[in-house]
């Protein structure tokens, strides 16, 4: 008796188990070409499952260090790639559970292919604005250089850079830029940058002199940091003047024009009290004269 309910047991697990598999081998059709089981429906829900699990723990590494305010950006990038990321492995699973998908490839490659190329430009600036958010080569309130144009950063976007110029005018700059041309960052290592400005005086002059009234038009400006103190470096033998450079700190490079402006004005100034000239090129023309036959 006992032998018999074993026997029953086990044909009824057996019908148990051929009922479930029959469930699970149940079938789909899309499309002539696409079919799909329950099984592999279960398949595709476990593989994005653990993909967003892996997601997050990868969103989770690249933004422990950034700002809250870039933290947030970033993520929105983020969520458009993990879209896209989604959807390739969700094809490749559908490849691997034996899923015919090549249909589905033929029919979206032209339109991938035209959506590519017309947007090219803008992946650019949007890839080119993660690199920023997650290098952090680039902050707001630094001062850049780009394309011979200065500019103060007001707003880093995803798409593009704002920036402001010392005539007050917004510079708009795409992100891709960052990839493709030399970027200048004044204040990468703090606000206080070396600036200089040039003179000539004319052969004969007193160099010493000369030196004395440059560092005295420097020091004596407001703006001009004490340490380092400011310095002048004999430059060369010109064609026309004996070259100088006077080297000095500024705590605001970014309006390093109007005291290098006022500078220049101090020097003429010094170097007129002093007898100082400040040649102009000069040039020897000679005349030669054929004589008549």
């Amino acid at each position: 008796m006992q032998d018999f309910k074993e026997i029953e047991e086990t044909i009824t697990e057996s019908s148990t188990w051929e009922a479930v598999k029959g469930f699970l081998g149940q079938h789909i059709d899309f499309t002539d070409d696409i079919s799909i089981s329950i099984f592999d429906i279960i398949i595709l829900v476990t593989v994005i499952f653990i993909t967003t699990l892996l997601l997050r723990f990868v969103l989770k590494i690249i933004t422990r260090k950034l700002p809250a305010e870039d933290k947030g950006k970033f993520n929105v990038v983020f969520g458009y790639f993990r879209w896209l990321i989604y959807l390739i492995i969700f094809l490749i699973t559908l490849h691997s559970v034996g899923v015919n998908v090549t249909a589905v490839f033929a029919a979206s490659a032209a339109l991938l292919i035209g959506i590519g190329l017309a947007l090219q430009t803008l992946f650019q600036d949007i890839i080119s604005g993660v690199f920023i958010l997650v290098d952090q080569t680039v902050h707001v309130g630094d001062i850049i250089e780009i394309e011979d144009k200065v500019g103060r950063v007001e707003e880093i976007k995803l798409r593009t850079t704002r920036a402001v110029t010392i005539d007050n005018k917004v510079l708009v700059i795409p992100n891709h830029l960052y990839l493709t041309n030399s970027l200048y960052n004044w204040t990468q290592n703090g606000t206080i940058t070396r600036e200089s400005v040039e003179v000539g005086v004319a052969y004969g002059s007193d160099v010493q002199l000369v030196r004395k009234l440059l560092l005295q038009a420097a020091s004596t400006h407001d703006a001009v940091i004490s340490e380092p103190e400011p310095s002048v470096v004999f430059k060369n033998f010109g064609d026309s003047s004996l070259d100088f450079k006077l080297i000095f700190t500024l705590a605001d490079s970014f309006k390093a024009q109007f005291p290098k402006s006022d500078i220049r004005f101090e020097i003429d100034r010094l170097f007129r009290e002093n007898n100082v000239t400040i040649p102009f090129p000069q040039r020897d023309v000679h005349i030669i004269e054929k004589q008549k036959e």
